[in-house]
Order: structure tokens, then C-alpha cells, then sequence
């Protein structure tokens, strides 16, 4: 029985065998549709080259024998268009290994495609915190990093986008300074262009540094609402004057925009929702993230789930763009274990690292221009920062009153190595382009 997961494989194997007459067919474009069956999509000009069609056609048959359910009927199979970029718009793009010719397009369901990743942004750097599984300490990490960031005077910007589990927030506000609306809120009101109403009501400030600033933007307000129901419309596209639709990720970056134009920080942190999911995917792929932080402990899920993206990433063609912005943290770390625990994470992250991530270094060449490291180098992405587990900071039903009694002695032994890094990111300098994008 042909499965899904044997869609590629298989295509690969037929091409192989046609690989002296690809040149004929010019571009070509294997289509997975919303319900994984493929097509065959080129340009029109082909049908004129009887070599071309008879190539197309052999192939087509091969398809529709090996891939069974997967694959459309032969004399349907192959689509020609007149312009193929228009015949991609709106898909996850990315090329078929081994074949110059021939790229996969993905149409999926959702805009977690994981596969376009936006420039660096250009005003402050952005720092996203992630997670393949929720529970690892993620936010009061992030909560942390800002409080001693903001206590050297930098302005820092707190974004709550873990939308589906909101409470950031929590950390580092009080009741009394909670705003009246939040991310959520925002992206509603944006889809009948009513976000105006709602911008000035985003954001508060931390009562809980004295040097610097904390402007928190929620998840949601200190009154969320019908927020079931408002959470199930900001994933909608928004559809402009000229007709077409602008992603939720896009409308998102407008907002991220319009909040930097108004704030000016020195460094954002965006808090992001664990798993491989809509909210994951817009944010360390679609707003420009200068490092992207991905939190772990040491278990089979954890592993399993990050080699999964890692694969997607490499197999897509988009581990050469990204791969230089990830960080591995090792969360929660044992103080009674430490040596032992964080040995075995160091080296279940550097299988998964170079696996998918770092270049393959042939016999007897030097790794000088490649990517590569070696398991123990510490300046090495796959190499964790650690984090300790502290009763202090991850045993506490209030983080905000913690940190109203808290040194930053404490904090530099729980988070020491994580805020080394980040000040190393945000001590960086930039080219400042300030964006023009109004709220």
C-alpha cells in the first residue's frame, strides 16, 4: 500500500529514470494538493515538443501505477500553464533533491508551512522563544531575560504570542496595570480594519525596573472575553481593496511593525506557542527573528519533535537560511544531576544538529568554510544554554511578586549562560531602518 510519506520517494525513483529528457519539459512542478494527490504542472509552450509530451505522458502513467490513491488518473494528470508563478502563488515551493528541473509544490490547509523564511528584520533585534513541548520553563525564562535587560537600561519589548495558552503577562505585570486589550483583540478588529480602536489599549509598562522599560503587549486583556471565539478568527486572512488575501502572519508583522514604530526598543522577545503549529511557524519563520531560542529537556518528544522540523527544513532547502539564527536552551536543568543530565542533552542535540543542519565534511578537507562543529564546541548553536530548575522561580503560583524581591545574583545563577547570550545579540550593532507601517 502507497502511503503519503511515499509520495517523493517514488517520484524521485520515475525521474530518475527519464533524467536524460527532463531538459525537454524545462520547469516542472509536481503538485500535492489539499488531499496529497499529485499532479504534473508545466508550461504550456511544451505541447509542441513531441519528445517533451511523450516523457510527460510515460511519466504520468508510472505515477498514477505507483502512487495509487495518491496519484490523479494518467489523462488528467498533467495541468499546462501559461505562467507558472501564478500556478504557485499562495503554496510552500521547494525543490525536489537531486533535480535542477523539478520543484514540489505544497498546497496545504494551514500557513504553518515552515519553508519561507522572511530577511532579518531590520529596526531592534527580534529573539523568539520556543518549544517543541509546553511546560519547559519557556516564559519565565523570557520573563527573566527581560527583567535583567531592562535593569541595564535597555527598552525591552515583551510580545505574548502564545495566543492558545495566554498568561505571560502574569510575570510581569500586576492586575491593576493588565492593558483592556491584547494581540488577539488586535487581529480581530484588523479584519474590518477597526484596529485603530484597540492600538493604544495593547501595551503596558512593568512597574519592576528602574533603569530601563517593559512595554508588555498580551495575549489578551485583563478582560479576554468571548476570547474562544475571537481566537478562532485571527488565523483569517484578510482580504484587501486590490483582492487579494493577506496572510494572518502578515497582518501580524503589520502589528509588530506599528508597535516598534510607537516604542522604539532596543531588543523585542516574543514568547512563542510550543508545538509545530500556526503560531510557531509566523513566528521564527515570518517576522524576521535575529535568534530563535528552542528550549528543551532531555526526552524522546522533545528530540523527536525537533528532528521532525529540523528534516523539513533541510528536505525544503531552507536549513542554509535558518540554521545560523538557532540556539538550543536546555531547560529545567537538575542542579543534584547537572554534569550527567546536561551531557546526555548536549549530545542528543548535536545528533539532531548534524543530522539535518551542519555540512557534511568530506575526507581529508579542513571544516574551516563549513558548517560544522564539533559536539563540545560551546560556540556552537547545538550546544545548550542551560537553565537551571530553581524552586524559586519554577514552584511559584505568583512570578510577578517573585520578581518584586528578586537580585539579579539569583537570576544570573538560574539563567546566567541564557542572558550572557542574549545581551551578546543585543549589545550587536545594527542598521536601524525604521518601518513605515501605521497601526
Amino acid at each position: 500500500m502507497t502511503t503519503f510519506d511515499a509520495i517523493l520517494p517514488h517520484i524521485t525513483s520515475i525521474l530518475r529514470h527519464h533524467v536524460t529528457a527532463l531538459p525537454c519539459i524545462g520547469q516542472l512542478f509536481i503538485n500535492r494538493d489539499l488531499n496529497g494527490r499529485v499532479r504534473l504542472i508545466v508550461d504550456d509552450k511544451v505541447q509542441g515538443n513531441a519528445l517533451a509530451m511523450h516523457t510527460l505522458t510515460t511519466i504520468a502513467h508510472a505515477v498514477e501505477n505507483g502512487l495509487g490513491p495518491h496519484a490523479y488518473p494518467a489523462q488528467s494528470a498533467i495541468l499546462y500553464e501559461a505562467d507558472l508563478e501564478l500556478a504557485c502563488a499562495g503554496a510552500t515551493v521547494f525543490p525536489l533533491e537531486g533535480f535542477e528541473t523539478v520543484q514540489v509544490i505544497d498546497r496545504l490547509a494551514t500557513e504553518s508551512h515552515w519553508t519561507s523564511i522572511a530577511p532579518l528584520s531590520q529596526g531592534a533585534p527580534r529573539i523568539v522563544f520556543f518549544s517543541i513541548k509546553g511546560g519547559v520553563g519557556r516564559s519565565t525564562a523570557l520573563a527573566a531575560c527581560a527583567w535583567v535587560l531592562a535593569q541595564e537600561g535597555k527598552k525591552v519589548l515583551v510580545l505574548d504570542l502564545d495566543l492558545e495558552s495566554p498568561g505571560l503577562s502574569s510575570a510581569l505585570l500586576p492586575d491593576e496595570r493588565q492593558p483592556v486589550y491584547g494581540i488577539t483583540d488586535w487581529l480581530v478588529e484588523d479584519l474590518v480594519d477597526n484596529g485603530e480602536a484597540v492600538f493604544d489599549d495593547l501595551i503596558a509598562t512593568s512597574p519592576l525596573t528602574h533603569d530601563g522599560e517593559i512595554y508588555i503587549v498580551p495575549a489578551c486583556g485583563h478582560d479576554p472575553g468571548d476570547y474562544v471565539a475571537k481566537l478562532g478568527r485571527v488565523w483569517m486572512p484578510k482580504v484587501g481593496s486590490d483582492g487579494i488575501p493577506k496572510p494572518w502572519s502578515q497582518r501580524l508583522s503589520h502589528l509588530i511593525n506599528a508597535l516598534e514604530d510607537r516604542l522604539e526598543p532596543d531588543v523585542m522577545l516574543i514568547d512563542s506557542r510550543a508545538g509545530i503549529d500556526e503560531v510557531a511557524s509566523a513566528c521564527i519563520t515570518d517576522l524576521g527573528a535575529e535568534l530563535v531560542l528552542l528550549f528543551a529537556i532531555d526526552g524522546d518528544q522533545t528530540w523527536s519533535g525537533y528532528q521532525m522540523l529540523l528534516r523539513h527544513w533541510q528536505r525544503t532547502g531552507q536549513a542554509m537560511t535558518i540554521r545560523d539564527r538557532l540556539q538550543m536552551v536546555g531547560a529545567m536543568i537538575p542542579e543534584d544531576c547537572h554534569r550527567d543530565y546536561f551531557g546526555g542533552l548536549r549530545e542528543r542535540a548535536w545528533n539532531v544538529f548534524a543530522e539535518s543542519l551542519y555540512d557534511e565534511i568530506p575526507a581529508g578537507e579542513l571544516s574551516v568554510d563549513r558548517f560544522n562543529f564539533d559536539e563540545m564546541d560551546q560556540s556552537a548553536p547545538h550546544y545548550p544554554w542551560p537553565v537551571l530548575w530553581t524552586r524559586g522561580f519554577f514552584a511559584l503560583r505568583s512570578l510577578h511578586s517573585r520578581f518584586e524581591s528578586i537580585d539579579e545574583h539569583k537570576l544570573q545563577q538560574t539563567f546566567g549562560e541564557l542572558i550572557t547570550g542574549l545581551k551578546t545579540v543585543t549589545d550587536q550593532e545594527r542598521t536601524t531602518t525604521p518601518s513605515t507601517t501605521p497601526a
